[in-house]
């Protein structure tokens, strides 16, 4: 297999290949993607012909099938790609804020235990290109949301009062790198197995972004397949 030299390479270790795409990547093979509702439920996927209309309203896909990728499509929102050596097992997670507040890693995580035995602390992770804390401005509900459901607002919250000029410099931040890490690490995933390149896609042109593009741009795909 030729790989697309423009895609991001994630290093999770021998038996694995997960990638993210830039602006003008090729996918290598077909990849499995379910249709996202930024909702935080979890498909097992037990087929390899499995059709998108099947997966229909699931934001992560689980698989341990050899040869089988599975996806999330992303523009702003982050991807998870996870990887558990020890049993065979991937999982691919679209985590925008609303999927981020939702927990919607450690359910995955919790599917992986209950369907495969998977221990928390045997995942390998990486957190690809996402909105960047300087960039994700938010309005101050969406920080009380982070509030309500117990994110450690001293690590993944800021403000920055006044007005700039700045596209998105100014008032409440999120930062949803740190905010994701938080979850996997609370679920017991170990901190050093957590790869957080922090590629911001609103400022990295080689990524799309609904907010820099509108809602209608191209999306990332971050995909994940046991070889």
């Amino acid at each position: 297999m030729t790989t697309d030299s423009s895609l991001l390479q994630y290093d999770l270790g021998p038996g694995v290949e997960a990638f993210s795409t830039r602006r003008d990547s090729v996918l290598p093979y077909p990849v499995v993607l379910g249709h996202q509702v930024h909702g935080f439920h979890v498909a097992v996927v037990n087929r390899r012909d499995i059709r998108r209309e099947e997966l229909e309203g699931y934001d992560a896909l689980v698989t341990a099938l050899p040869g089988c990728a599975i996806g999330v499509h992303t523009a702003d929102c982050v991807p998870i790609l996870i990887y558990d050596p020890q049993h065979r097992v991937v999982a691919a997670v679209h985590s925008g804020w609303k999927g981020t507040v939702q927990r919607i890693s450690q359910k995955v995580l919790f599917v992986m235990k209950q369907t495969f035995g998977c221990r928390p602390e045997d995942m390998r992770v990486a957190i690809g290109p996402a909105i960047g804390p300087a960039s994700f401005q938010v309005g101050e509900e969406v920080v009380q949301f982070f509030k309500e459901q117990n994110f450690p607002l001293e690590d993944i919250w800021s403000f920055s009062p006044g007005f700039s000029g700045i596209p998105m410099a100014d008032g409440h931040h999120i930062d949803l790198f740190k905010a994701n890490a938080w979850l996997l690490q609370e679920a017991g995933v170990p901190a050093a197995c957590i790869q957080v390149p922090g590629i911001d896609s609103y400022t990295d042109p080689s990524f799309f972004s609904a907010r820099r593009e509108g809602i209608s741009c191209g999306r990332t795909t971050s995909f994940i397949k046991l070889v």
